[in-house]
């Protein structure tokens, strides 16, 4: 009996058929594709981290909402709250995701929040890290 497996998504066999969207979108005319599910999953969660709650019409609880902290006071208790509210957030829209590390460090001085997070996906031995600023 073999523990620990890493499955492989069956999309990942398919090198022609694309998974996703990749981001930023930069390509001319049309979207450019990502065909690998950890690419997927990245742009899946950037995309978490740059929506406000209450932008996406038929979801409005999705989104980390970290620009309407931009214009707060940002002091340790606002972190510590927006660092448990992302973690919440993650554990409900992402389940397979395992948040390894999340960092939210704050620049007072240029009013910045920099997002660290190191991630891994259940069962896919994927390990991947995002790193956001946002100003």
């Amino acid at each position: 009996m073999a523990f620990g497996a890493k499955q492989i998504s069956p999309i990942d066999f398919n090198k022609s058929a694309a998974v996703g969207v990749d981001l930023p979108f930069s390509a001319p005319g049309v979207f450019k594709s990502n065909y690998t599910t950890a690419a997927s999953i990245k742009n899946n969660l950037i995309n978490f981290f740059l929506t406000n709650q209450g932008e996406r019409p038929l979801n409005p609880t999705f989104g980390a909402g970290l620009r309407s902290f931009i214009f707060e006071q940002i002091v340790d208790d606002n972190l510590d709250f927006l660092k448990e509210n992302i973690q919440d957030s993650i554990d409900s829209f992402f389940p397979d995701i395992i948040v390894n590390n999340l960092s939210i460090n704050r620049q007072s001085d240029n009013n910045l929040i920099n997002v660290s997070l190191s991630y891994s996906v259940v069962n896919r031995g994927i390990n991947d890290n995002i790193n956001l600023e946002f100003e």
